[in-house]
């Protein structure tokens, strides 16, 4: 089965190259994108396939959240206005020793009904309880780079018993290739602040053995910072260099207060750099360094941290933000242009998480894919269709979403998700944990 979509514009980058194609033609077989460009000179129309006018509406990839924790949607709004290592160690770690996998379940589903609507196709999940996280994500229909948090101070020699890796190892050999490619996992060292750096290598270690990526938060807070210096005397970044970790494929989130010679080590290692300014503005924990990384020529992604910390999984906010914010801490208007912000939460986002052949409307990429109402005051007049996607656009201007060729959501109706009941199991869930 494939769509056949015309009259409508669209907006991607290609590779390098942004792309604007108005009154465009966009066709789908499967999973794959075959057509992207003018009217069909052969005079087809689509024949055997679905027909969708796209009319005063725009096309753009999927939305990649480069940095999540999905399941704390169940936290969203608790225990809020504190600094971070108050905010988790104080508050949100007491909570999370109380979750079943249970829990996790239908706090991921809520996740992932609020970012399908919100046009994110793809997210890179750091939790527990995975094994549950990728049932939700297969139920779901959104593709996913999953990865077990993994904590351990404990500094030691052999780590072979370490019930936490082994759990990873398991929701890897389930779940990575899953579903048509979809579910993919990663390994996932929380941070140098839980992690002995022992520890750190046997994670490193085994990721190698598997042939997958890492996964980590790194220099999130000053205090994060200035702890490394004092007990290892070097930065987060030099010390997660020096244990070998950025040696396979890296996505490092937040990098709120990485130096120069920090996105030195990490250009050369090809590390990708997650942007979440909304999670690191409202846990005071500063701004990263964006335009620096993007002017080193650093993969610069976006995530939305989890809920609890932010509080939504708004990708169109995180891109506004990204935008702005830079522009007003430099009083400078092209510290980062509103083309960049968008190619952070799409192809930047894919990149960074290995999926190579998303992130783009381009024949042969898979097709993930938004539609969004373009029609509405806020857009108009639609002077610059870039700008009116980092500056304008709200989630609610989302249309229809596919993933890998299938819609799971048109028009505010879900395709893939039983929203009433995952409504009332979450209720329940908060009612235990809350009430």
């Amino acid at each position: 089965m494939g769509y056949h979509i015309e009259n409508i514009t669209v907006v991607t980058w290609d590779n390098d190259e942004l792309r604007i194609i108005k009154n465009a033609t966009v066709e789908t077989e499967g999973n794959k994108i075959t057509y992207v460009g003018g009217n069909k000179n052969d005079g087809s129309k689509g024949e055997g396939k679905v027909g969708i006018d796209g009319t005063g509406k725009v096309l753009i990839p999927g939305l990649v959240n480069a940095h999540t924790h999905v399941p704390m949607t169940l936290m969203r709004s608790y225990a809020d206005d504190l600094d971070l290592h108050t905010w988790l160690f104080d508050h949100i770690f007491k909570i999370e020793d109380r979750l079943t996998d249970e829990d996790v379940y239908w706090g991921s589903l809520l996740g992932m009904m609020e970012m399908i609507a919100g046009g994110t196709t793809c997210f890179n999940d750091m939790y527990y309880f995975v094994d549950r996280i990728a049932e939700a994500t297969a139920e779901s229909g959104m593709r996913a780079l999953l990865s077990r948090g993994l904590t351990n101070n404990e500094d030691k020699d052999d780590y072979s018993d370490d019930y936490r890796i082994k759990e990873a190892v398991e929701t890897f050999k389930k779940w990575h290739g899953a579903m048509n490619d979809r579910i993919r996992v990663a390994f996932a060292p929380h941070a140098i602040y839980t992690c002995a750096p022992k520890y750190i290598r046997a994670i490193r270690d085994t990721a190698e053995k598997f042939g997958t990526c890492i996964h980590v938060h790194v220099d999130e807070t000053l205090k994060e910072h200035n702890d490394s210096l004092n007990q290892f005397g070097k930065t987060p970044v030099r010390h997660l260099y020096d244990l070998g970790l950025f040696d396979l494929p890296t996505i490092a989130a937040h990098c709120v207060h990485v130096t120069e010679q920090d996105m030195e080590l990490m250009k050369e290692k090809s590390v990708s750099f997650v942007h979440n300014p909304g999670s690191n503005l409202k846990l005071g924990s500063g701004i990263a360094p964006v335009p620096e990384a993007l002017r080193k020529g650093l993969n610069v992604a976006l995530g939305t941290d989890g809920a609890s910390s932010n509080n939504n999984l708004n990708m169109w906010e995180e891109m506004n933000l990204a935008a702005l914010i830079h522009k007003g801490v430099r009083r400078d208007p092209l510290a980062v242009r509103a083309e960049e912000a968008f190619k952070m939460a799409t192809v930047n986002g894919a990149k960074a998480l290995g999926f190579n052949n998303v992130g783009q409307i381009k024949e042969g990429f898979v097709a993930d894919m938004v539609i969004l109402n373009f029609s509405k005051p806020h857009y108009l007049p639609e002077h610059n269709p870039v700008s009116n996607l980092a500056y304008s656009a709200q989630a609610s201007d989302v249309e229809t979403v596919f993933v890998d060729g299938r819609i799971l959501y048109d028009k505010g109706e879900y395709k893939t998700l039983d929203t009433e009941k995952i409504l009332y199991n979450v209720n329940k869930v908060c009612q235990r944990l809350f009430g």
